[in-house]
């Protein structure tokens, strides 16, 4: 268990990777080609980052540059980072899911002179912004380019082949850059999505990286035999450093997913042991378990609950250290006959799943718990390179975000907020030195905007982000996200809004499970002409109704949700409702609805 190599650095680590495995055949990467999963070896992947070191270098790029990466996940990905960090340069990820407006405010802002992109999708908007975009030379297209190259847009494949001559004249040059390297380096500037104003980049050193790795590594248990499956943007801070920098470490394979939507797919091919998600995915698959089990016979609804009930219990006896022998036959005709099949659909390998990027609930840990797929939940953000405590598949605790990493601080300053120091935390904001000092305060604590304690146990519980508290006109300080977990297990409720703010009641916008709210209304014949039709009808919003006061009926008064409206439309990266990472952008969404959520306070 733990870092299959000693390193200092990145690029240390890549190069002392490559040099155990060489020669094994062992694959560091694996992905989709003309319909199968095909491999990378250790030998390959280093030929293919040398080469476009050499490449790059030939073109007059000099150390210390910015280089932006816009691409999905890919093998293509990690290279281009490494041949970039080989060689002194700053990366700059950038979410393929970024508009052209989005994508030329960074380039701008970082002075990038050099882009990746993954197609002529992520390359139109780069030009689009070429005209604004005065330190840009070039960019390189991972795929084929039609049409002649100008000399600004070139093809990966080109940059490759230039550097084989450079290669050849200097075959020792390659080490000697992946060596040169310091742990105060700068590797990379990471703009937050941000759900309110203009995105700041966040500056991380290999030191930063490094140790979040190591600090990670104790909670997080992988090795050279295990295999993960990557679908979460790489450009993002969590998966980068877990899902490819912690992976690679450790020697362990990763494969990734085609995209977002064919992950169930891509599940059952690859068979991982591990996978780092969002909570997101959670409550799809819990929703659609529940949805093929109500639509069933009643004797198949009674075993699945049956078999639930038993996995609960088994769970519990085991943590005690009790289970008894009627238990375990038990558990054992329940795991045969229905928990089996649920843990089929993850590939049937599953170690454990790590969630991070938000809230799990509470209720969707123990679920799938229950049914012996673990969910161990960490906590951090981008600007603590990312990871700041974890739980650990020997030591968690549902509804909180385990314990603080072995290298890192964390305590709780007066105001309830989660404050952090240790060597995970950013060199600052590139650019914005204003904005840095309010974020790390004199004695180097990293002000996280999250409110939360530490437990009993000394496990860390978040309530929410200190900027989504609201007061309302009652003087009650509200905390949004937990309410609105409570309420999305409702089978009608996708997504989920609080509003409340200064007002005499809480409302929500709920965007709805419509599969679930058209079956209803098949079942009780209910006529629509559309969407906005069905979501008008007395009959649909008395189910919805009943189902959240049923939910809600334990909070206080003044945390129920009185009066809600359902919306035709889900909240969507592309309509600026989501972050990248899935987030509600509150700020934007309340004033996108402002006419419709004023119609419920008249």
């Amino acid at each position: 268990m733990g870092a299959a190599v000693e390193f200092e650095t990145l690029t240390q680590m890549f190069d002392r990777l490559c040099r155990k495995y060489a020669g094994t055949g062992r694959y560091v990467y694996r992905y989709k080609l003309e319909g199968k999963y095909v491999g990378i070896t250790y030998d390959e992947f280093y030929r293919k980052v040398e080469l476009l070191a050499h490449g790059l270098r030939s073109m007059g790029i000099k150390q210390g540059e910015k280089v932006a990466i816009i691409s999905e996940n890919r093998p293509e990905w990690p290279v281009a980072d490494l041949a970039c960090l080989s060689l002194g340069l700053v990366d700059v990820p950038l979410f393929p899911t970024l508009t052209s407006k989005q994508v030329e405010y960074i380039l701008a802002h970082a002075d990038v002179t050099t882009v990746f992109v993954s197609n002529t999708y992520q390359l139109n908007k780069v030009l689009r912004a070429k005209d604004n975009l005065p330190s840009l030379r070039r960019v390189i297209i991972m795929n084929r380019k039609e049409g002649a190259s100008d000399g600004f847009v070139l093809e990966l494949s080109a940059v490759y082949e230039s550097g084989m001559s450079p290669r050849e004249k200097k075959p020792s040059q390659f080490s000697e850059w992946l060596n040169r390297a310091k742990p105060s380096d700068l590797a990379t500037i990471i703009y937050t999505s941000g759900t309110t104003g203009e995105p700041k980049g966040v500056v991380l050193t290999h030191a930063n990286f490094v140790a979040n790795i190591k600090g990670a590594l104790d909670h997080i248990p992988i090795t050279d035999e295990d295999s993960l499956l990557s679908f979460l943007p790489i450009s993002h801070s969590f998966e980068r450093m877990a899902g490819y920098y912690t992976a690679l470490c450790t020697g362990a394979t990763v494969s990734y997913a085609e995209s977002i939507e064919t992950v169930a797919q891509n599940l059952l091919e690859v068979r991982p042991t591990i996978v780092t998600t969002v909570p997101r995915l959670f409550e799809r698959i819990h929703m659609l378990i529940l949805k093929n089990v109500d639509s069933g016979s009643a004797a198949k609804k009674r075993i699945f609950y049956w078999a639930l009930s038993v996995g609960r219990k088994y769970v519990a006896a085991r943590k005690r250290g009790d289970v008894g022998p009627l238990l375990k036959s038990q558990y054992a005709l329940a795991d045969q006959l229905v928990l089996s099949k649920l843990k089929e659909r993850t590939g049937g390998r599953i170690k454990f799943f790590v969630s991070g990027g938000a809230a799990l609930a509470r209720e969707l840990g123990e679920f799938f718990e229950s049914v012996g797929i673990l969910i161990v939940e960490g906590y951090g953000m981008t600007e603590a390179s990312p990871v700041i405590s974890a739980n650990r598949v020997d030591d968690y605790k549902f509804g909180t975000v385990g314990k603080p990493l072995r290298n890192v601080q964390v305590k709780i300053a007066e105001d309830g907020e989660i404050l952090t120091r240790g060597p995970h935390v950013m060199d600052g904001y590139y650019k914005n030195k204003a904005a840095t000092q309010e974020a790390i305060d004199k004695d180097g604590w990293l002000h996280t905007g999250d409110i939360g304690h530490f437990d009993t146990d000394g496990f860390v519980v978040i309530t929410d982000r200190k900027k989504h508290l609201f007061v309302n006109s009652g003087g009650k300080n509200i905390a949004p996200q937990p309410i609105e977990n409570l309420l999305q297990q409702s089978k009608f409720v996708d997504q989920i809004i609080l509003i409340g703010d200064k007002r005499r009641f809480n409302t929500a916008l709920i965007v709805p499970d419509f599969e679930n709210l058209e079956a209803f209304a098949g079942e009780h014949r209910i006529q629509y002409s559309s969407r906005e039709d069905l979501l008008e009808n007395e009959k649909v919003n008395e189910a919805v109704r009943k189902d959240i006061n049923e939910l809600q009926k334990d909070l206080a008064k003044y945390e129920q949700v009185r009066r809600f409206k359902m919306l035709p439309t889900p909240f969507s990266i592309e309509g600026g409702d989501l972050t990248p990472t899935l987030k509600v952008k509150r700020k934007i969404v309340e004033e996108k609805y402002a006419d419709l959520i004023e119609t419920m306070y008249k």
